[in-house]
């Protein structure tokens, strides 16, 4: 099933989507080639590792909210395997928070979870009306990387970490806990998402990948702290990436005001024991 999956979202990456550029107010990233299924190498059995960007943006044409499942399934059954959420749950909040895929934020950013910007986010990003006039947002050339910073927001974020503990079919508990963990603000947003699995049984895809046993087991986290010495290149998002931790944590714990880190400096990390 791993290879399956490896081959599909390499499938979804390369498939004829009409990429083109969009004029956003927006940061360039340097282009890279992109991946293919020979070249890719698990650092851990249990995590997909994603092609690299191309540089270019890539257009979806969804029709219908059963267009939006059958494109993007294959890509929420491998973050279910690497990271334990919820197929389920990262359809449905993606159906949600893009419209499925029509929101003029997706359009415009491939970001299909609302995410913003946040402080330490150093990829590309856009502006746009939300809660308040023109918000940063993250911004993504390919949708399947919304996908895992997704998974690597909710994961590396300590007030989601009791979600983790859940089974991982109680899309049920997932809905409220995301709500009670603050993702959202909107009072009936459980029971919008759990409208969504169970109008369109998305919780198919949550038993496609566990009666396989590829879904990622977590125990409750236990936390060690380490001393990191930054070197040249480092960065606290690219830190922050390697400890799975957010930013946010790095910077309370080492009181910094601001992300500016020099080469030497010595950070303390929460890391999870047994990374």
């Amino acid at each position: 099933m791993r290879n399956l999956l490896l081959v599909a979202i390499t499938a979804i990456f390369l498939i004829g989507c009409g990429a083109k550029k969009r004029s956003v107010v927006a940061r360039k990233r340097e282009k890279t080639k992109v991946a293919t299924t020979q070249t890719l190498q698990f650092k851990d059995p249990n995590l997909f590792p994603l092609p690299e960007d191309d540089g270019k943006f890539a257009s979806f044409t969804i029709r219908s909210i059963e267009d939006y499942i059958d494109t993007f399934s294959e890509i929420a059954k491998a973050e279910m395997v690497a990271y334990g959420i919820p197929a389920s749950i990262t359809l449905a909040q993606g159906i949600l928070e893009s419209g499925f895929g029509q929101s003029e934020l997706v359009r415009k950013t491939n970001n299909h979870f609302g995410i913003k910007c946040h402080r330490g986010w150093e990829g590309s990003v856009a502006y746009h009306d939300d809660d308040a006039k023109g918000e940063c947002f993250r911004k993504y050339n390919h949708p399947m990387y919304s996908f895992r910073d997704h998974s690597i927001f909710l994961s590396s974020r300590s007030r989601y970490s009791s979600l983790f503990d859940l089974r991982r079919d109680n899309y049920k508990g997932w809905a409220k806990g995301l709500k009670s963990a603050g993702y959202a603000t909107d009072p009936r947003y459980p029971q919008k998402l759990i409208s969504f699995i169970e109008r369109y049984d998305l919780n198919r895809f949550d038993r496609e990948v566990l009666r396989h046993g590829m879904a990622v087991k977590r125990k409750p986290r236990k936390f060690d702290l380490t001393t990191y010495r930054v070197q040249e290149g480092d960065t606290l998002y690219s830190i922050s990436r390697r400890y799975f931790v957010s930013v946010e944590e790095i910077m309370k714990l080492n009181k910094l005001n601001d992300s500016t880190i020099s080469i030497g400096q010595s950070l303390v990390i929460k890391s999870e024991r047994g990374k």
